[in-house]
Formats: structure tokens, sequence, C-alpha cells
């Protein structure tokens, strides 16, 4: 098993199974350690069981509702720091009025989305310093 420290776990909770796996693919050949939960409870397990750096949640998905499981997530140790972005096919003004206030890194409309999208979000996220930041500050 690898056990690099620096691959960064991410669980994508989503229902559209191609979508889930595209973006599984697209995150792993950039690094990243992935795992699916094709509905709530899926991924509540997943969540709670792996502990990931990030989360990509979708809103509508069967069992329980993105809204509730990032609710969830909130009010429990394991869950209450984790990263999460937000994947929806709804508008945010359509979706629970109280995803911000729970905690999101960021809320991305799937109809906005191109190739590059979820990859630039996701390293934006977990990977703040990466190439753009190459200058380092001088130690004195």
């Amino acid at each position: 098993m690898d056990e690099n420290p620096t691959s960064q776990k991410i669980v994508i909770v989503e229902d559209n199974q191609a979508l889930a796996e595209i973006y599984k693919t697209r995150l792993e050949l950039l690094g990243y350690v992935c795992y699916i939960g094709y509905n709530g409870i899926t991924g509540l397990y997943f969540i709670q069981k792996e502990i990931p750096d990030l989360v990509l949640l979708d809103l509508m998905i069967p069992d329980i509702p993105g809204g509730e499981v990032l609710a969830k997530m909130r009010a429990s140790d394991w869950g209450k720091d984790i990263k999460v972005l937000i994947i929806s096919n709804l508008n945010e003004s359509e979706a629970p009025r109280n995803l911000r206030q729970l905690g999101i890194e960021d809320y991305i409309v799937k109809a906005n989305m191109t190739d590059d999208t979820l990859d630039l979000a996701v390293n934006k996220i977990l990977r703040p310093e990466a190439p753009s930041d190459q200058a380092a500050p001088a130690t004195q």
C-alpha cells in the first residue's frame, strides 16, 4: 500500500456514476486518492471512515440529501473541519440557504463547469501554495 504522506484524500459524493468516475479519474491523475459514495449514506460512511482532506458534494443525491450530509458532518467531531466543495445542478440561489453558514470552500454549478474547472478548484483548496507561488520568503 502506498503510504505517500503527500497523497491527499478526497471523498466524492455523486449519484451520477459516470460523472463520479470522471471526477475520480481526473483527480487521481493529479495525485489525489479518491473514494466515491453514490448516495448520502455511503458518502457519509466514506467521509467518517477516511476523514478526507476534501469532500466533493452533490446536493441532489439519494437517501440523504447533500445539505443534510453537510449538516451531519458539521455536527460531528470527525467532520466539523473537513473542507467541502459543492458541485450541483442547482444554482446556489436554489440550494439550501445554510450551506455557506455550515462552511463550504466553494460552490460550482455543473452546467458551468469546463474540463479544468474541477482540477483548478480542488488544487486551489488543497494546494494553495502550488506552482503559481514559487517565490519563498527569504529567511533571516
